[in-house]
């Protein structure tokens, strides 16, 4: 399964606020260190915030938040509630118009297989993969 690119940047935006913590960053100084675009990263920022691992708050002190421990934020999860409208193949979406779909033997390996691709990052939180925190800082700090 290959992740979008709106999943690596959610991602991304989860791993610096972990290594920063407790500290409060903007979406423009994240879209700055990456090099992307601050107006796409507010679109992944606010999917973070209506999906409940992001907080954000206004204001000249505001800026974004883990909203919950880094240990409570499972990566497997967080790739579900993302990608969750995104099927795998056009035959899981409904209206799905494959030829072969009557007849098809695929739908059951690729359910399967997507499952065990969430199941393997189900074994992974947030502080799992930010293991390098001292590394990790020195790259996502201006």
């Amino acid at each position: 399964m290959q992740l979008d690119k709106f999943t690596d940047y959610a991602l991304r935006v989860l791993v610096t606020l972990c290594v920063r913590a407790p500290e409060r960053v903007a979406t423009a100084e994240i879209a700055q260190i990456y090099g992307l675009s601050t107006n796409h990263l507010a679109k992944v920022v606010t999917e973070l915030v209506r999906t409940g691992f992001v907080k954000s708050e206004r204001g000249r002190s505001g800026g974004l938040v883990l909203a919950r421990p880094a240990e409570q934020i499972n990566i497997g999860a967080v790739l579900r509630m993302l990608k969750q409208d995104d099927p795998v193949v056009e035959c899981f979406s409904s209206g799905g118009s494959c030829l072969i779909l009557p007849a098809c033997g695929l739908r059951t390996p690729l359910a399967e297989a997507q499952e065990a691709f969430f199941a393997s990052l189900d074994r992974y939180s947030l502080v799992d993969v930010t293991q390098s925190r001292k590394q990790l800082l020195a790259l996502l700090t201006p």
